[in-house]
C-alpha cells in the first residue's frame, strides 16, 4: 500500500467500530497517524488501535462522548497532548466527523426526545467539533463528513435522520467555502446499507436483506472497507481538488 500520508495526523469519530475502524485503518496504513474517538466501548478502541500497531502503523484511543457537557474540550485537550508529543505540533490534517446513527420513525411517533438526540449526533455534534477545532486544522488539509444516502430519499418513516443528514451536506458545502482559501477541502460521503453492527438487524433478515439488495443496483450490501477506501481517496493528494462534493457510496441504492 501506498504511504501518501506519511506524516499527517487524522482524527476518526467513532472510530472504534464498524466503518469507523475501516477509515482509521485505511488512514494509518496510509502513513497517518491516527487518532481514534470512541464514546465508550474501550474494548473496541484498544482493538483497533492495536490492529493498527500490529500492521506498522500509528494510533491511539481519545475516548470523548461527542455532545456530552464538557467532551469536545476533553478530545480537543487530549489530541493537542497526543499530537505535539508525537509530531512537535497540535495541527489536524485529516478530520474525519464519523458519528451519527438515528432509528425510524415518523413525523408522528418520533419523540422529542429521540428528535433532539438523532439532531444533536449526526449535526450538532460534528458542527461543534469541527468549529473546536478550527484553527488545529492545517492548511490544505482535509474534512470529510459522513452523511448517508437517506439524505436524498425523504423518507417518511426515516424522516429525523433524513433531515439530519440532508443538513450535513449543506454543512459540508458551507464549509468548503470558508475553508477553501486555505486549500482545505471538504466533502461529504453518503453510504448506503453496509455490512456491520449497524445493519446487523437488517442483514440477518431474509426479507428485509432481500428488498435491499433488489433496490440496489450492484445486487449487494456494501462493507465498511468500500466506504473506507473512498474516505482515502478523498483524503489523499488525488483528492485536493474535490471540495463542497457529496459522494454517495451505495452501490446505486434506489436509483
Amino acid at each position: 500500500m501506498k504511504r501518501e500520508l506519511e506524516g499527517k495526523t487524522a482524527l476518526v469519530t467513532g472510530g472504534g467500530r464498524g466503518i469507523g475502524r475501516a477509515m482509521a485503518e485505511r488512514l494509518a496504513g496510509a502513513g497517518a497517524i491516527v487518532a481514534v474517538n470512541y464514546a465508550g466501548n474501550h474494548a473496541a478502541a484498544a482493538e483497533t488501535v492495536s490492529a493498527i500497531q500490529l500492521a506498522g502503523g500509528q494510533a491511539f484511543a481519545v475516548q470523548a462522548k461527542i455532545g456530552n457537557p464538557g467532551a469536545i474540550e476533553k478530545l480537543a485537550a487530549a489530541l493537542d497532548e497526543e499530537f505535539t508529543r508525537r509530531t512537535g505540533s497540535n495541527c489536524i490534517d485529516i478530520l474525519i466527523n464519523n458519528i451519527g446513527g438515528g432509528d425510524y420513525a415518523t413525523i408522528l411517533t418520533v419523540t422529542d426526545e429521540t428528535y433532539d438526540y438523532e439532531m444533536a449526533n449526526n449535526v450538532r455534534g460534528p458542527f461543534m467539533l469541527t468549529r473546536a477545532l478550527y484553527h488545529r486544522l492545517r492548511d490544505n488539509g482535509r474534512v470529510i463528513n459522513i452523511s448517508s444516502a437517506a439524505s436524498r430519499l425523504a423518507d417518511p418513516g426515516f424522516i429525523v435522520y433524513c433531515m439530519a443528514k440532508a443538513a450535513v451536506e449543506m454543512f459540508t458545502r458551507a464549509l468548503a467555502k470558508e475553508l477553501g482559501p486555505r486549500g482545505i477541502t471538504v466533502n461529504s460521503l453518503a453510504p448506503g446499507f453496509t455490512t456491520g453492527e449497524t445493519n446487523a438487524h437488517i442483514a440477518n433478515d431474509p426479507e428485509l436483506s432481500k428488498r435491499i439488495i433488489a433496490d440496489t443496483a450492484l445486487r449487494r450490501f456494501g462493507h465498511p472497507e468500500e466506504i473506507a477506501d473512498m474516505v482515502y481517496a478523498l483524503a489523499s493528494p488525488a483528492g485536493r481538488w474535490i471540495t463542497g462534493q457529496n459522494i454517495e457510496a451505495s452501490g446505486g441504492f434506489k436509483l
